[in-house]
């Protein structure tokens, strides 16, 4: 157990993402970014699923938009690799309403985990624990689960549909979620047992 996590560790640092300690510091600035904007805490997220808050969706369109643009010049310059993953509509789907129902009891995404964690939060440490438990039944129990999962429809991008005019797409996708965040109101959900304590 213990060699497989070391190995990770050497798997990371072998991968030209750069060295462990510049994986660390990337790590540190996304935690404060997430503790700063307060999206690690509950209230956040609850306000976001009853539409009482929308910082939520506003920080995630603007991430993935300025994301894809790099992410897309970084590729283009032979400094970042990536894997397309099969789409499996069954899977995905059901990934989904489970990923979904959990985010909803625990008021979490999975990367605001551990920034919670660090925080001290036992919540937090309980949705981990279930995330690891969670995901080891899904590796014992894949075999027997693969067939309902539906059929491979392969490596599906958006960009496929209009070859050659990729920088176009990805443009046109960054500046529609960037102009839909700039145009969402500004609406801060309150929890109201905060209310109560003043």
């Amino acid at each position: 157990m213990i060699d497989r996590i070391i190995n990770t560790f050497h798997i990371a640092s072998n991968e030209g993402h750069g060295s462990l300690f510049v994986i660390l510091i990337i790590g540190f600035f996304f935690g404060a970014i997430i503790m700063y904007s307060r999206l690690d805490k509950f209230e956040k997220m609850a306000g976001f699923m009853i539409f009482e808050d929308t910082l939520v969706p506003r920080m995630a369109m603007v991430t993935v938009a300025l994301s894809s643009i790099g992410f897309y010049f970084l590729v283009q310059y032979d400094y970042g690799t990536f894997a397309i993953k099969p789409l499996i509509l069954g899977g995905v789907i059901a990934g989904a309403i489970m990923f979904g129902i959990g985010l909803v009891i625990l008021g979490k995404c999975p990367s605001a985990f551990f920034v919670s964690v660090s925080e001290g939060r036992v919540d937090a440490f309980v949705g981990v624990l279930g995330g690891m438990v969670g995901s080891a039944v899904f590796t014992f129990l894949y075999p027997s689960i693969q067939g309902f999962m539906g059929e491979n429809l392969g490596d599906l991008r958006l960009v496929s549909f209009f070859e050659g005019n990729e920088l176009l797409v990805t443009f046109v996708f960054s500046g529609v979620l960037l102009l839909t965040a700039y145009l969402l109101p500004t609406i801060e959900y309150r929890d109201p047992a905060d209310d109560n304590k003043e």
